[in-house]
């Protein structure tokens, strides 16, 4: 009981991190970029960087590394969004993996359990034989809660960890639209 005890504790902190972590405004904050647009509408792209500097979303970093290279050409600032893109996508599936061990793991060692409970019941019965029920019966119990644990901590992770994973692949897509729309316009620009 005790590793899915500990299993469970660990979730919950991956849990309130990524809670935390993924809120919308922690990655796409719309005022930021909308005071990023104006500077790079205009051209100002000193402006619009240093906005970027100030504000450490993961929306603000995609587009500050294709305003570095702002002066290397369209192909460079796609080269340089994507991959501060893939970085971002990276760091926003940090800890998922670690829901995702967890949520597989808890039922494991809940038959782990399962395991143990019905070796020592069946050892109480070779040792006193099948006179005596409440013997056997300690060892059945024991095999049932650890499974019952197993299954109550694994089964909300698993549900969790499904609904962070569509929620990150949606803010990747949000943050893929943006950076798109900001190629277009700086390809506008350059026209």
């Amino acid at each position: 009981m005790y590793p899915i005890l500990l299993c469970s504790i660990l979730a919950l902190a991956i849990i309130m991190e990524r809670l935390l972590s993924l809120r919308r405004k922690k990655i796409i904050h719309p005022e930021i970029l909308e005071t990023v647009r104006r500077y790079w509408q205009t051209m100002e792209i000193d402006k619009a960087v240093i906005i970027c500097k100030s504000n450490n979303i993961a929306m603000s970093r995609i587009l500050k590394a294709g305003l570095l290279r702002a002066n290397y050409g369209i192909i460079e600032i796609e080269r340089a969004i994507e991959g501060a893109g893939n970085h971002e996508a990276t760091l926003l599936n940090a800890n998922l993996r670690g829901l995702g061990v967890i949520a597989n793991l808890a039922p494991l060692l809940g038959l782990l359990g399962t395991v143990t409970g019905m070796i020592k019941a069946f050892g109480a019965i070779a040792e006193s034989g099948t006179g005596n029920p409440s013997i056997v019966a300690s060892g059945i119990a024991e095999a049932l809660i650890t499974t019952a644990a197993g299954l109550i901590v694994g089964i909300p992770t698993l549900a969790v960890y499904y609904y962070f994973r569509g929620k990150v692949d949606r803010l990747v897509f949000e943050m893929e639209e943006v950076s798109l729309k900001f190629l277009e316009e700086l390809t506008q620009k350059k026209k």
